[in-house]
């Protein structure tokens, strides 16, 4: 699967795939404005995919002192390009590392 495919399942389902990584369905949930949802499911496994999901939730929220957390307990660094640029760079990493 790649991005375009990932963003068109987004547009066309209601729910991410149940065999998908928890992190790739919260950046699911997040693509598709369910911030909620997102957050819940970040939580839930992938420590270092996760982690870095729930920076970018935090970051898109504006909360960028937990934001900042989260990116060091995922390894990653702050991201410095716009919200939506940094989810999809998200997604092509998730999905060029997982198995769909």
């Amino acid at each position: 699967m790649n991005i375009s495919d990932f963003l068109e399942h987004v547009a066309s389902h209601s729910h991410p795939e149940a065999t998908w990584s928890s992190a790739v369905q919260a950046i699911w949930y997040a693509e598709k404005g369910e911030w909620t949802l997102a957050h819940d499911r970040c939580q839930e496994g992938d420590e270092k995919d996760g982690a870095w999901v729930h920076a970018h939730l935090h970051r898109e929220e504006g909360d960028l002192s937990n934001a900042r957390y989260w990116y060091h307990q995922a390894g990653q660094p702050e991201s410095l390009v716009s919200v939506a640029e940094e989810r999809h760079e998200m997604i092509r990493s998730l999905l060029t590392r997982r198995q769909l």
